[in-house]
């Protein structure tokens, strides 16, 4: 599985931005599907997650702001972002979860290359 974020770039506080994450390859061994953020100087840390059943989490950064929508079992993932901050700076990745197929076992995590998002006061 290879992964693809894009959709970052600079926007004032307060506005928003839509990221995408798209899979190719052994898409049927996708489960869930996470974003990440990286700060500068900073730990990456996780932001929002979708599963397989469409079930939806959020940190407490990104709730009542952020929204993950899309398909995970299907490869495709969205985040939308509202209301943005000058503190979500930073360079988000989507992570995928994945399985082997036949047996079902859990198998490495995937990492997307990163899109960089810019939030000015």
């Amino acid at each position: 599985v290879q992964l693809q974020a894009f959709g970052g770039g600079l926007v004032q506080a307060g506005g928003s931005l839509r990221l995408s994450c798209t899979a190719s390859g052994n898409i049927p061994s996708i489960r869930d599907t996470a974003w990440y953020r990286q700060a500068p100087g900073k730990q990456r840390e996780w932001i929002a997650r979708i599963t397989s059943h469409s079930i939806t989490h959020y940190s407490d950064s990104a709730k009542g702001r952020f929204t993950v929508s899309g398909n995970s079992a299907q490869g495709a993932v969205y985040l939308q972002m509202n209301d943005l901050r000058p503190e979500d700076t930073g360079t988000y990745y989507c992570k995928a979860e994945t399985i082997q197929i036949p047996s079902g076992w859990i198998d490495d995590d995937v990492w997307g290359q990163g899109t960089q998002v810019t939030v000015s006061s």
